[in-house]
């Protein structure tokens, strides 16, 4: 894994990762138009299209239901989150624990 400015780590797979605070936990993504997402290649303030959306029908039970847009380096909680951050808007925060 390795880094992508303060917010972002790109890890084996064409993987693009972002820290949801939310969750507090990462959600990775494959970036490359293979399976529909794309990102503004700009790590500081990152743009994803179209919706991250983790852990849909609760196929994983005590893991929550995270549903979100992020632009701008903003990550927008949709209604249908399960954690403590839905409805909200925050930034998107660096990533724990230092940028190497």
């Amino acid at each position: 894994m390795s880094a992508v400015g303060k917010k972002l780590r790109q890890a084996e797979g064409g993987h693009l990762m972002f820290w949801c605070p939310g969750c507090d936990a990462a959600h990775a993504i494959v970036v490359d138009g293979s399976r529909g997402w794309t990102w503004n290649n700009n790590p500081a303030a990152p743009t994803f299209t179209p919706s991250v959306f983790v852990n849909k029908g609760q196929a994983h039970p005590g893991v929550p239901v995270c549903h979100s847009f992020v632009t701008d380096g903003r990550i927008r909680f949709l209604n249908d989150c399960t954690h403590e951050l839905a409805g909200q808007t925050v930034d998107l925060p660096d990533w724990p624990g230092g940028y190497s």
